[in-house]
């Protein structure tokens, strides 16, 4: 199942994507209700489903098997086009998309392909660090700073050496806390598409502080264009020893010309070994994201220092595009604000 954050309007609504259509949560949960006998108006929905994709993921036990008997109701043709003056569907190119959850609870970005992590180090002269074998490392990043597909608003600043990172993200699907990796496997709700963008003149400059990147990423985190559950990505999964590894190829654009490839299976270390590592201690939560960190040739600053590229970095009105299989096409366009 995709799921999508969307707009008709000024205001944010959940939705199913079924092929060219989005079904509307909240109206067709409202239509099912009222199939099953339920109190079916807007507050009664909401108390049984939650609001929006994030109240999705948090009563995934109630809205799961409702949302697969609307989707077999539209695909049946028996799901009407309006209920109660409400309606229940539009056509994909009538909405403009969100980030999947707009606001998660929280936000983790992890640390996971030595091939970046290593090609990096090498560019600016350092040894590649032992302790990158040891564990699966993260930071945390501005979950308020979340946009999905379209514009993304800089500042001058940020243009000195504005850069894209192509990763993967996991979305956590119920609590938890001290997980192994067997166990973070059943805890992840879905994966959706990540550039977690970077100011690379900003960070380099507080990282020498030694506290992680903050003022060179907090600015904003690409995510979408939709949440895909888990069990739609069995295909592309292998179960591993060390958790579940995806198979899922990687592509990244600037302005038409790709640039990066790489493969989610290539991850050093599995979403479920990162889990592991978050929930030591600590209780992560339904909504909860965690990146990938980004696959090797991800990113502008490995591929200048590769020679790759040279010297490119992102200027306003360049368009960045995202494709990961099976996860779609994330497309975002720079703007400056003066």
């Amino acid at each position: 199942m995709k799921l999508v954050t969307f707009r008709t309007d000024a205001h944010d609504r959940g939705g199913i994507l079924v092929g060219d259509a989005v079904i509307d949560l909240a109206h067709a949960f409202s239509w099912y209700e009222h199939r099953q006998g339920r109190r079916c108006d807007a507050p009664g929905v909401a108390d049984r489903y939650g609001k929006g994709v994030l109240g999705f993921v948090e009563s995934v036990a109630e809205a799961r098997p409702a949302a697969d008997a609307v989707v077999d109701a539209w695909q049946g043709k028996k799901l009407p086009a309006v209920f109660e003056g409400r309606v229940l569907s539009h056509a994909l190119r009538d909405v403009t998309l969100r980030a999947p959850i707009p606001k998660p609870p929280s936000m983790r970005d992890g640390y996971a392909f030595r091939q970046h992590v290593e090609t990096a180090r090498r560019n600016r002269g350092l040894e590649m660090i032992p302790e990158f074998d040891q564990f699966p490392v993260f930071y945390f990043t501005n979950h308020q700073g979340v946009v999905g597909p379209g514009d993304v608003h800089v500042r001058k600043a940020h243009l000195d050496r504005l850069d894209y990172e192509l990763e993967a993200a996991v979305v956590v699907g119920k609590k938890a806390k001290n997980l192994t990796a067997q166990q973070a496997d059943e805890a992840m709700f879905g994966m959706t598409i990540m550039n977690d963008w970077s100011a690379r003149a900003l960070q380099m400059e507080e990282m020498k502080l030694n506290l992680g990147p903050a003022k060179g990423k907090d600015f904003a985190t690409s995510l979408g264009p939709w949440l895909v559950t888990i069990d739609e990505l069995a295909p592309h999964a292998k179960k591993t020893d060390r958790g579940t590894a995806f198979d899922l190829g990687m592509h990244a654009s600037v302005n038409g010309r790709e640039l990066s490839r790489g493969n989610v299976k290539d991850m050093n270390f599995t979403f479920a070994q990162i889990l592991e590592r978050a929930s030591y201690g600590v209780t992560l939560h339904p909504g909860d994201v965690v990146g990938s960190g980004t696959c090797g040739t991800g990113c502008l600053l490995e591929l200048n220092g590769s020679k790759i590229t040279d010297n490119l970095w992102l200027k306003a009105g360049d368009t960045v595009v995202l494709e990961i299989d099976g996860l779609g096409r994330l497309e975002n366009r720079i703007v400056l604000d003066e």
